[in-house]
């Protein structure tokens, strides 16, 4: 089983920075792309950034310019620079890798909080 391990989430003031990571540990895998979701209350999970083994990037488009996505293949880790936070991107922040044969995996998820 493939685990997936986030931290980094918390409390910050609108115009704030924070930095996500989540650490692939267990069965070792390929991996074809690691990326993070979100979902805020009331609304369904939704895409905000993906990095495929290649480093080739996707980003939402609300986040694009603010959120920065990164991966340290080394360490089967994913990082999420998120700077000029917004109150809107309040949410629970879930990890995603997918593997080369098509099996997705996620965290357990990571609060953020942004006070305006």
């Amino acid at each position: 089983q493939v685990q997936l391990v986030e931290s980094g989430g918390g409390l910050v003031q609108a115009g704030g920075s924070l930095t996500l990571s989540c650490a692939a540990s267990g069965r070792r895998i390929r991996i074809n792309s690691m990326g993070w979701y979100r979902q805020a209350p009331g609304k369904a999970r939704e895409l905000v950034a993906t990095i495929t083994s290649g480093d080739s990037t996707n980003y939402a488009d609300s986040v694009k310019g603010r959120f920065t996505i990164s991966r340290d293949n080394a360490k089967n880790t994913v990082y999420l620079q998120m700077n000029s936070l917004k109150p809107e991107d309040t949410a629970v922040y879930y990890c995603n890798t997918v593997s080369a044969i098509q099996v997705n995996y996620w965290g357990q998820g990571t609060q953020v909080t942004v006070s305006s």
